[in-house]
């Protein structure tokens, strides 16, 4: 391991692991990047395109999508005024890369995980415990 990997391990809470893990605490971000991955869209198209997310919840995801250098927004001088956002070429990585590792390890073992959820729902509520 490098020294950079056992630094990292020494101080997990400054890691920058964190600033990946804190895209996924936020339900929306993924939803919104892989709604992307197919090109730059309108607002409107991607309200669409994901579904159920209110204006409110795409505009923040937007901006915090924005501020980790991961969408751009991108206004045509035009009449109407028209925006698009875009996947980064740093978001299209992280599109591309382990968000669809992720996707194909789910694909393969989702059904285990919801099986795991499901029997210790169970288990918690025939024994009351949390």
């Amino acid at each position: 391991m490098s020294d950079q990997g056992r630094h990292c391990e020494d101080l997990v809470a400054d890691c920058r692991i964190r600033a990946v893990t804190d895209l996924f605490i936020h339900i929306w971000d993924p939803v919104v990047l892989v709604a992307l991955r197919a090109g730059p869209c309108r607002r409107r198209e991607l309200r669409v395109a994901i579904g159920g997310m209110s204006d409110k919840v795409l505009t923040e995801s937007l901006r915090r999508l924005g501020a980790y250098g991961l969408v751009a927004r991108r206004a045509f001088a035009q009449a109407p005024p028209r925006v698009e956002y875009a996947l980064t070429p740093l978001g299209q990585s992280l599109v591309d890369g382990p968000m669809e590792a992720l996707g194909n390890w789910i694909t393969e073992h989702g059904e285990e995980l919801q099986d795991a959820q499901d029997g210790s729902a169970e288990l918690q509520g025939r024994t009351g415990a949390d």
